[in-house]
């Protein structure tokens, strides 16, 4: 299945689309190499999946579909490396997607001003297109810290549960770095819901009580890996454990009982 894009950006034979992807475990710009193969159809050359978390690109989607990961740690910004592969290395990546003649088109063309309207346009949607969500903070607050926990019971349109959030002073400001949606009918949690927002679902059928899981998590030491994975090292190189254990027996209590207050 071929797929474009909401943009499409040059008008030669070879053409660039661009669109925003949130798969709410993963979120990133998305950037389709599309070839005009006949005089009426197009085909997907090359995509390249520009997330957060799992970065990857593909050679030949509509054909046989190899996909590669990106590993961030020895490539870095997914979307630099994109840009450069594009402007540096697009004929030789056509023709391993196996369409000659359009690789040989794009030696023989000059694509740079397509190419910097790509990348002007794709860095301007990694900032305009990027998925957040911002809750309360909470209604019953525990210092614990480097991070404090808010905890409510939240009452939506198709799910209820309690949730617990774990904020933390970011350059002068509360933010919040993690949370937990212990929800009755989808329970999730979010890494970085104001930054990053990675959003994890649990399975209610492995995990019947999302509440006792969230904080066996935190009873097992899991805060400070979770909070380092969102975004917050320095969070979780400050934490004391003495005080993440008192405020998480106080959390237990508050949130069993407002879970017991509200149960239908």
């Amino acid at each position: 299945m071929k797929e474009r894009g909401d943009t499409i950006i040059g008008d030669g034979a070879i053409k660039f689309g661009i669109e925003y992807r949130d798969l709410l475990h993963d979120q990133g710009v998305c950037i389709h190499v599309l070839g005009d193969v006949s005089e009426d159809e197009e085909h997907e050359l090359l995509r390249f999946d520009c997330f957060d978390h799992e970065p990857h690109y593909h050679y030949g989607p509509q054909k046989r579909n190899q996909r590669l990961m990106l590993d961030k740690t020895t490539e870095g910004d997914s979307l630099d490396w994109t840009i450069q592969q594009i402007r540096n290395r697009l004929p030789e990546m056509i023709e391993r997607a196996e369409y000659p003649e359009l690789a040989e088109y794009a030696r023989s063309m000059d694509l740079s001003g397509a190419t910097d309207d790509l990348e002007a346009q794709a860095r301007q949607l990694a900032v305009d297109g990027r998925r957040t969500v911002m809750h309360d903070r909470g209604d019953v607050i525990l210092e614990a810290g480097p991070v404090r926990f808010g905890v409510e019971f939240r009452t939506l349109s198709n799910d209820r549960g309690v949730a617990i959030h774990v904020l933390g002073d970011v350059a002068g400001d509360e933010q919040e770095l993690l949370t937990f949606d212990c929800f009755e009918r989808a329970p999730h949690y979010h890494y970085g819901p104001r930054a990053k927002n990675q959003r994890l679902y649990l399975d209610r059928t492995a995990v019947p009580d999302p509440l006792g899981w969230a904080l066996d998590l935190f009873k097992g030491g899991k805060l400070g890996a979770m909070l380092d994975r969102a975004g917050y090292a320095d969070h979780a190189a400050r934490l004391n454990p003495a005080l993440v254990a008192g405020a998480v027996a106080e959390l237990e209590s508050v949130s069993r009982e407002m879970e017991t207050a509200n149960a239908q």
